[in-house]
């Protein structure tokens, strides 16, 4: 009998527990305003990123770790910038960069190559410089 009494005061202790957490103590309001889930990006849009912007960087944590669509967002923005800024520099270093010079003129025993497509050597059945003809044996 003295465990029944017991189980009833307990459950009377936690139902008007629940009932003075869910009136809110008495403010008129049932429950406080839940901060927006929507996170503000602190990021500055109006000019280019920069080191210390990236430092300051505090990117809200979710209950095991930090909340993935944000860190998503906002890495994809940070590429999306650093992609920007390695093309920009690419181009801007290509101005700078001189025309590249002809090579020079490959050679063949001291004599200019042929130009590309001429044979290098006679067509078979052509007589060699000695007389001979390729092929012959003698």
């Amino acid at each position: 009998m003295v465990v029944f009494l017991f189980l009833v005061v307990a459950l009377v202790v936690v139902v008007a527990a629940v009932t003075l957490a869910a009136v809110g103590g008495g403010d008129g309001a049932a429950l406080p305003e839940a901060a927006p889930e929507q996170w503000t990006d602190p990021l500055p849009w109006d000019r280019p990123l920069c080191r210390d912007d990236v430092e300051a960087l505090r990117l809200p944590t979710a209950l095991r770790g930090y909340r993935m669509a944000e860190v998503d967002e906002t890495l994809g923005r940070l590429g999306a910038e650093l992609e920007e800024r390695d093309a920009r520099i690419a181009h801007l270093e290509a101005m700078l960069r001189p025309a590249p010079a002809a090579p020079p003129p490959a050679t063949l025993g001291g004599y200019p190559s042929p130009a590309p497509g001429y044979p290098t050597a006679p067509p078979s059945g052509y007589p060699m410089s000695n007389g001979e003809m390729p092929g012959d044996p003698r």
